[in-house]
């Protein structure tokens, strides 16, 4: 690839997506999945400052600020100093950017990027949050915390006074401009099984093609979320059927950097969740037989995939909040 600096990152995190949980989901899709196109590979060290084993809020604000920090922390380092997180680092720069989600917008993951809080579940401060970053997209669920708070604000209408367009659904194919946040499920959106079809890619295709006008280039972080609930329930169809969906998004976005030429692309997780074995399967028939340890998270190493220029980084093992340098490296940011 060269050492030409990319211009625009698109990062994708499998929540809860171990090595079984990819090769669960290769094996179901009889034997293939998008990942496959990916050619530098590592992995990474992912321990909570307070912890062995990391929950989603310490892992996604390790990879957002570069700070190791305690389970439960958004966009804090462990002593709770709020951190300057990767895509306020963009936006700073003028870089167009944008949280891409199949969960609650307000959930550890995505709000690591934009928000400062001291614990997770504090949801309605993290929507707030919200309000003093001018992200460019977002597209998720949680469309309560924003317009049925305790405190009687409804942070919808002040998104729409400062010049967003804002959707309760995911019909936004009109839609061809940012700014845009579509809030397209109460809280959270359903499972792949339950028919939320192709929400996810939908999601990532309007996001890049919004985000891809600004010349100066964009960051986004795009979240399959709920690989990890299947981990959680310990339900190995719902495990598949998200990793198979989270693969399209995948697909799309390596397809994406490809033509462009100018995207690097980062897949990874925070962490595996539920012990998940592979105790049998069929790559023929899509059949896969699993087992799990715990219905929590564990400790493993997690792997990580990148595309495009400036790949050639993320060879290797390292901690998780390296993913933060890398990626703030490879754009620049910070420079003036």
């Amino acid at each position: 690839m060269g050492q030409k600096a990319p211009k625009n990152v698109i990062l994708l995190i499998g929540d809860g997506m171990g090595v079984s949980q990819i090769y669960a989901g290769l094996t179901a899709n009889r034997g293939h999945l998008n990942l496959e196109r990916m050619k530098v590979i590592g992995f990474h060290k992912n321990q909570a400052s307070d912890n062995y084993v990391t929950d989603s809020a310490a892992g996604a604000t390790a990879f957002a600020t570069g700070k190791q920090t305690y389970n439960g922390a958004i966009g804090l380092d462990s002593l709770k100093v709020p951190s300057v997180t990767l895509l306020e680092m963009a936006e700073q720069k003028g870089l167009s950017t944008g949280l891409v989600s199949t969960c609650d917008i307000t959930d550890a993951t995505p709000s690591s990027f934009i928000a400062h809080q001291l614990k997770r579940s504090m949801h309605e401060e993290i929507a707030l949050d919200f309000m003093k970053t001018p992200v460019d997209v977002v597209i998720g669920g949680g469309r309560k915390y924003f317009e049925k708070r305790k405190d009687g604000m409804n942070l919808l209408d002040t998104l729409r006074k400062k010049g967003y367009q804002v959707q309760s659904t995911l019909d936004v194919d009109g839609i061809t401009k940012g700014p845009l946040v579509a809030l397209y499920a109460e809280e959270n959106p359903i499972k792949v099984m339950e028919g939320r079809g192709d929400a996810l890619l939908k999601s990532t295709k309007k996001s890049l093609e919004i985000l891809h006008q600004n010349k100066k280039g964009f960051f986004v972080m795009i979240e399959g979320s709920q690989i990890d609930w299947g981990g959680h329930a310990n339900d190995t169809d719902y495990i598949i059927t998200e990793m198979v969906d989270f693969d399209k998004s995948i697909g799309y976005a390596l397809d994406f950097a490809a033509k462009d030429k100018e995207t690097l692309v980062v897949i990874t997780a925070d962490h595996e969740t539920g012990g998940f074995a592979l105790m049998g399967g069929n790559m023929k028939t899509g059949e896969v037989k699993g087992a799990f340890t715990t219905k929590g998270h564990t400790g493993q190493m997690i792997p990580v995939f990148a595309y495009g220029p400036g790949a050639e980084v993320f060879g290797g093992i390292y901690n998780n909040y390296d993913i933060f340098t890398k990626i703030k490296l490879a754009l620049k940011l910070g420079q003036k």
